[in-house]
């Protein structure tokens, strides 16, 4: 299990008087229960020619490591290949938790049929049959850095909170 270091970001504009370096900052087990509960995940990547690119996809936070799949010809995929640094995002806003990190294409089937069984107990269905049909692609994003902001703390600037892995 994962024991990542908390701290404040630097946020100049927001915190005049910073408080001292822990009171308020979520713990990590509140930004996992927002990693594993999210039903859809926002995924930015980077094209090749350097512009940004936003989609959402369905994930899963497993073994430490932010999960899901996509089609081999996708712009997700294509801009993987080419710079495999990644930011996901939660759905929900207002507690966001956004993880950056690196994406690795997983390639053992094996793997895949334990993500599938993962993904269809969260979603329902059977996921592995679209997976092998469509020679889809799994990936592993390994989180370096993450944040979270909780706007329903009752100090939301003192809430804001990085870990680093």
């Amino acid at each position: 299990m994962l024991n990542p270091k908390r701290s404040r970001p630097l946020w100049l504009d927001a915190l005049q008087n910073p408080p001292d370096a822990t009171t308020g900052l979520k713990p990590w087990s509140w930004a996992l229960e927002r990693l594993e509960q999210s039903h859809n995940y926002w995924i930015a990547t980077s094209r090749p020619d350097g512009h940004p690119h936003l989609m959402l996809v369905w994930g899963l936070w497993w073994q430490d490591a932010f999960w899901f799949s996509t089609g081999p010809r996708t712009r997700k995929a294509k801009n993987i290949a080419a710079d495999a640094h990644v930011v996901v995002g939660t759905e929900k806003a207002d507690e966001a938790v956004i993880l950056e990190g690196l994406a690795e294409e997983i390639k053992d089937r094996s793997i895949w049929k334990q993500v599938a069984a993962v993904y269809n107990s969260k979603y329902g269905g059977d996921v592995e049959p679209l997976l092998m049909a469509s020679e889809g692609c799994i990936f592993r994003v390994q989180p370096q850095v993450a944040f979270a902001q909780d706007e329903h703390a009752e100090n939301f600037n003192e809430s804001v909170t990085r870990w680093r892995f």
